[in-house]
């Protein structure tokens, strides 16, 4: 897609509730750094629990979500269940993600609403 191309052909002013819901689910730190662990591929959700540090029934509550959203699947293996990305999509929203971040990082880390560093920080920068 052209930046130039309308992304939808619905009406722009309207809310995109669909959109709102995928960023929403994405706007986690444990669901975003679950989905780049499956992008690298399956995990058990100890092989996640090990990897994030949370506890188990914390990730297994945001496995859910991401499930519920359709955004992951899971198979049985033996007892336990791996967990895949659901779409092979995603791996191009995370990295368009990760290469606007390299364009705007700075903004976006300085953005009063949403960024992580203080301005008590930025004072010192």
């Amino acid at each position: 897609m052209k930046p130039t191309e309308p992304v939808s052909t619905a009406d722009p002013c309207s809310a995109p509730t669909a959109a709102v819901a995928l960023f929403r689910s994405l706007g986690d730190p444990a669901r975003l750094a679950i989905l780049r662990r499956l992008a690298e591929g399956e995990a058990r959700v100890t092989d996640l629990v090990v990897c994030i540090g949370l506890a188990q029934s914390t990730v297994s509550a945001h496995l859910s979500c991401l499930r519920d959203c359709g955004l992951i699947t899971s198979r049985p293996q033996g007892r336990a269940s791996l967990y895949s990305l659901a779409r092979p999509e995603l791996l191009d929203l995370l990295a368009s993600a990760e290469h606007l971040l390299a364009a705007t990082g700075e903004a976006v880390d300085l953005c009063p609403a949403y960024g992580t560093v203080s301005a008590a920080e930025e004072s010192v920068r």
